[in-house]
């Protein structure tokens, strides 16, 4: 396959999975966080991407699915800053999950891992600057009460009520899925 044919097809593929991202996303587990975040398998797809494709198209795809997910999605923001930070950042650092490219099963679960971890780590950032600034200094949180401000605290807990329940699934479905991921590559390899 030529240079230009691997990227076209890098181009399709990866446009299909984000789109396949964009359905998962409004299949979402039914629970209302007040600031947004959601449960669903939308890593999954977004995973793919970096696993099959590397770093560079993981991010770009994953940036690309944060956009139309803030857009599609009604997504909530507090000005352009944590909409970048939420959405566009967010979503992108699932690209690292292409460290992990095409070594199989334990490589694919660790790309679920670092991805939705480094999604966290741009979500507790926008927890503690963004929001912060949107919402102010909090001393309570779910009825406890904590030091002046307990952004850090807040954040953690706020975003990891959904992250963790995310990775979770994510890591669940992988194994499930992976007899097809394997007959992808052998049918369809990249290079």
């Amino acid at each position: 396959m030529t240079k230009t044919k691997k990227q076209l097809y890098s181009l399709c593929e990866c446009g299909i999975l984000v789109a396949a991202a964009v359905v998962i996303s409004f299949l979402q587990i039914p629970w209302f966080w007040a600031n947004g975040g959601s449960i669903s398998f939308v890593a999954v797809p977004l995973v793919l991407i970096g696993y099959r494709h590397g770093v560079s198209w993981g991010f770009g795809a994953c940036m690309v699915y944060g956009l139309v997910d803030c857009i599609v999605g009604g997504g909530l923001g507090w000005g352009i800053v944590s909409v970048l930070l939420d959405y566009v950042l967010a979503y992108g650092a699932m690209g690292v999950a292409g460290l992990f490219r095409k070594k199989g099963l334990l490589s694919l679960e660790l790309g679920v891992l670092f991805g939705n971890l480094a999604r966290f780590a741009v979500h507790f950032i926008a927890g503690i600057t963004a929001w912060k600034i949107a919402v102010g200094d909090t001393s309570e949180i779910f009825g406890m009460t904590f030091g002046a401000d307990a952004s850090v605290v807040y954040s953690i807990l706020y975003n990891g009520s959904y992250m963790l329940p995310n990775l979770l699934l994510s890591l669940v479905a992988m194994p499930l899925l992976y007899p097809a991921i394997k007959k992808i590559e052998k049918n369809h390899p990249i290079g």
